[in-house]
């Protein structure tokens, strides 16, 4: 029992050691889907459609999905016709969602287990600022990227009305934790959730920095007022 509650209390710091971050996802995938529909008061359907939608998959194309945490991401991803592929770095993670039908792998962002341009597009939704090598995971995903082919990036970001972005970061501060405990299997996790994203770049910060990967035309799309953010890139 002491290793369990010792596993349930684990919490990432700011500088996102990976196995920390691995171990921190571990603790919440039992609940994972279910906590983040009731921390998002279920926009986080909405968020999944609207990803889906921007990136136009076409069956017969390749699709890999990072940080796909149980697969929920990419089954509706898959939903386009296109083969999608879920990779995630958490092993317990995609224990959680091994009842899922789409085919899933272990990968570190930063250091991708594919060949050279071998996906017409690549996304990650809420997993890049868990990434110490943010600049390294989006050039990795360039370099797995056809040419033409395109990113996606979802991720927490900057409400774009400054009195909505401070009754936000309250939110997420305040409120966002005490939630956590009723519903998720490792509640302190939520707590680097607020953190991280209070510390993540906004919207136009991150499309400089997608850029400076390499990536060519990279645009955005506020969801929510801003909450989250869609960034789009291609590969030359």
């Amino acid at each position: 029992m002491a290793k369990i509650e010792q596993r349930e209390s684990v919490r990432a710091s700011l500088d996102k050691q990976p196995r920390e971050v691995a171990s921190m996802f571990d603790g919440v995938a039992k609940r994972y889907d279910l906590t983040n529909t009731v921390i998002s008061l279920g926009q986080d359907r909405y968020w999944r459609w609207a990803v889906r939608k921007a990136l136009a998959a076409r069956p017969g194309e390749r699709v890999l999905d990072l940080a796909a945490g149980t697969g929920i991401s990419t089954l509706d991803l898959a939903k386009s016709g296109a083969w999608c592929l879920a990779a995630d770095f958490s092993q317990g993670m995609l224990a959680a969602g091994k009842f899922r039908d789409v085919p899933m792998v272990a990968a570190d962002a930063t250091a991708l287990p594919f060949a050279d341009n071998s996906f017409d597009a690549v996304t990650i939704s809420y997993g890049l600022r868990n990434i110490s090598e943010s600049e390294q995971a989006l050039r990795e995903m360039l370099r797995v990227t056809k040419p033409g082919g395109r990113l996606l990036v979802c991720e927490f970001s900057t409400p774009i009305v400054p009195v909505f972005s401070t009754v936000y970061m309250e939110y997420l501060m305040k409120a966002l934790p005490k939630v956590a405990r009723a519903v998720s299997s490792n509640p302190d996790a939520y707590v680097y959730l607020a953190e991280s994203v209070r510390a993540w770049p906004n919207q136009r910060q991150l499309a400089v920095r997608i850029a400076d990967a390499g990536w060519s035309a990279v645009k955005w799309r506020n969801l929510s007022g801003g909450i989250v953010a869609m960034h789009r890139g291609y590969k030359l």
